[in-house]
């Protein structure tokens, strides 16, 4: 799988103008920023004001906190 080049340094984060709903509350007074893990995988969080869920979308889907945190480990 071809990966896109990013011109902002790994670990930058980048404020998206995508917007997003919140998976848990449905509300859309979320923060949205796309970023680039540890490992490379691009993904986007997204935090509810309104209820405090937090999310990482990755290509594949929503990713689980233990994998975030799995991926931004240095080896």
């Amino acid at each position: 799988m071809a990966t896109k080049q990013r011109d902002e340094p790994l670990g930058s984060v980048v404020v998206t103008s995508t917007p997003a709903v919140c998976g848990a509350c449905r509300s859309s007074r979320t923060t949205v920023l796309g970023m680039t893990l540890t490992d490379g995988t691009e993904v986007t969080f997204v935090s509810c004001r309104e209820c405090e869920h937090r999310a990482w979308v990755g290509p594949d889907g929503e990713l689980e906190v233990d994998e975030v945190l799995q991926r931004t480990r240095k080896k």
